[in-house]
């Protein structure tokens, strides 16, 4: 079986981005690991020093789809593309924590709000009480040419086609119907991607991963990272193949077994991410030589 694991965001300011995610949407920290170069899979974006990385969800990963963020040390912000169009979530705790916190909200329909995480990237939040499952109900990405991407991701992805709306040009799509949903939403003109541009990941067993290299290369489909080997300090060494869609979506499928090990929760996460801020002196170096970070 394939699963909906998470999307990985880019953050500039870390600090305020843990205040939205732990304080605001009432996410946990579930693990934070620390890396001295880039990633081989550019999980980080085509940066090669320092970075982090912290997993937020609302629970464990094995049933939870979650956030990546990852934090490049001396970027500090990122410009946005159309690409990523928002993530839902149904948490009412979640709108009396932003509007105590003052943190802003639109109203844009009955019982739907709109919010923004650090850098822009749109959360919407539906006020209702949080389910007992995952909260997570979507992430909709932009798209170029509807038609085109619903078989890329059905035909040679195995996604179901769950809903369809024609006004509002939108594919619901999905591997079950518990998971987290993928959907589509058809743009005027072409996806920019910005150097904020994330990446969604999935998951498959292990066998499964040089198949579906395969087939995208006998499709003729875009391949980032053909099957490669990531390496975690003192946790499990995972497989990925990382592709890019007709928009150029980046998608991470990982091997299930494996990511499993690596995604266990780590109870000291949060310790650990408080323990990289407080440390983190970027800030003060950048101010002390009358310099800002890169905007990337």
């Amino acid at each position: 079986m394939r699963r909906a694991l998470h999307f990985v965001f880019k953050v500039g300011d870390r600090t305020k981005t843990a205040t939205f995610y732990r304080d605001v949407l009432g996410m946990k920290v579930l693990r934070h690991e620390e890396f001295d170069e880039g990633c081989k899979a550019t999980c980080n974006g085509p940066y090669d020093g320092k970075w982090s990385k912290t997993m937020v969800g609302f629970g464990p990963e094995d049933n939870h789809f979650v956030a990546e963020l990852t934090y490049n040390y001396g970027v500090g912000e990122y410009q946005l593309g159309n690409d990523f169009l928002g993530l839902t979530l149904q948490s009412s705790q979640a709108v009396s924590n932003a509007k105590r916190l003052g943190w802003p909200l639109t109203q844009v329909e009955e019982a739907l709000y709109l919010t923004q995480a650090p850098g822009g990237y749109h959360f919407y939040l539906v006020d209702k009480e949080q389910p007992p499952k995952d909260p997570v109900q979507k992430v909709c990405l932009g798209v170029s040419d509807l038609q085109r991407s619903t078989h890329y991701w059905s035909t040679l992805l195995g996604m179901k086609v769950m809903e369809k709306n024609e006004d509002k040009k939108t594919v619901l799509m999905g591997f079950e119907d518990t998971q987290c949903k993928l959907e589509l939403q058809e743009i005027n003109g072409t996806v920019d991607h910005g150097t904020a541009f994330g990446r969604i990941a999935f998951s498959c067993p292990r066998d499964q991963l040089p198949d579906l290299e395969a087939l995208m290369k006998k499709d003729n489909q875009k391949i980032l990272t053909p099957l490669v080997s990531l390496d975690t300090p003192g946790k499990a060494t995972v497989e990925v193949v990382i592709l890019a869609d007709p928009d150029s979506h980046e998608i991470c499928f990982v091997g299930d077994e494996a990511f499993r090990q690596l995604s266990m929760v780590d109870p000291k996460g949060n310790e650990l991410l408080d323990k990289a801020m407080a440390d983190d002196k970027s800030n003060e170096w950048f101010a002390k030589h009358n310099r800002q970070k890169a905007a990337a």
